[in-house]
Parts: C-alpha cells; sequence; structure tokens
C-alpha cells in the first residue's frame, strides 16, 4: 500500500514538474535571439550553406523574422552580398524565376537541432507565396514558431 502510495505520489510529481517546464516553454515560444549571440549565429550559418549553394555566391541575409521554439527555427531573410548589395539571382538556380518575374527574392526556412547542432530541414528560396504554411503539419514544428497572415 505504502509502495503504491508513493508510486502515485512520484506520479503526480514528475506530471506537475513536466507541465510547469511546458508552461515555461509555452511563454518562451517562439522568441528570438538576440543580435550577436551564438544560437542566432549558428542558425544563421546553418541556413547561410545551402543558400550560398543555390545562389552560387557568398550570402549574409537581413532578416525578418527569426523565430525558435523549443529545437525548431524558423527565417525569412533576403539574401544579399558580403557587401550588402544585392544578389545576382542570374548565378544560381533561380536566374529563369527572376528573369520571368517568378521570385519573390526572398529565402524562407525550417531549421530544427538535434545533437546540438542547427540543420535545415526544409528551405524555400525565391517563393512568391507564404511557403511555411503546411510546415508545422508537414514537419511536426510547433505552429506557434511561424508567422501569421
Amino acid at each position: 500500500m505504502r509502495a503504491a502510495l508513493l508510486s502515485g505520489l512520484a506520479l503526480v510529481l514528475l506530471v506537475f514538474s513536466c507541465s510547469g517546464s511546458l508552461a515555461a516553454e509555452s511563454r518562451n515560444c517562439p522568441y528570438t535571439p538576440a543580435p550577436e549571440t551564438a544560437e542566432r549565429k549558428a542558425i544563421v550559418d546553418a541556413l547561410r550553406k545551402p543558400v550560398t549553394k543555390d545562389l552560387g555566391q557568398s550570402v549574409i541575409f537581413v532578416i525578418s523574422d527569426l523565430n525558435v521554439c523549443g529545437d525548431w527555427a524558423f527565417v525569412a531573410a533576403e539574401p544579399k552580398r558580403k557587401n550588402g548589395t544585392p544578389v545576382d539571382w542570374s548565378l544560381g538556380s533561380y536566374a529563369d524565376d527572376m528573369a520571368n518575374d517568378v521570385c519573390g527574392g526572398l529565402v524562407h526556412a525550417l531549421l530544427v537541432k538535434r545533437g546540438g547542432t542547427w540543420t535545415v530541414r526544409e528551405l524555400a528560396v525565391c517563393a512568391t507565396d507564404v511557403p511555411w504554411i503546411p510546415w508545422a503539419d508537414d514537419f511536426g514544428a510547433p505552429p506557434a514558431l511561424f508567422p501569421e497572415l
């Protein structure tokens, strides 16, 4: 009887401690890492690799949205050359899209952190719509991560 009572008490304490941490996480979800922080740098650097490859040039980002919720991050940004000038879209995979005016000129990305490392889970470059709408359902990312329409 005493063992059952202690087991029940341990379960109640576990539930309360988990719900407290979930509540704390939901209060801080999403948040935006401050500029110059290691977390923000890690997220942006993870995004930079595939975008640099797709665009055929080194890039920096003018970030309009950077939201983090747990091990998930969402980024919306405009790629620029390292000197701050517009990227040359004719150098990369999206030259035809830009020439035909079907490129929004932005990057949208969903990233996930596994083993302490951020990686791009889904990437939309040059989208003219809102590519992130299905990402919460498709990938199990928290809906609060994404901008409201």
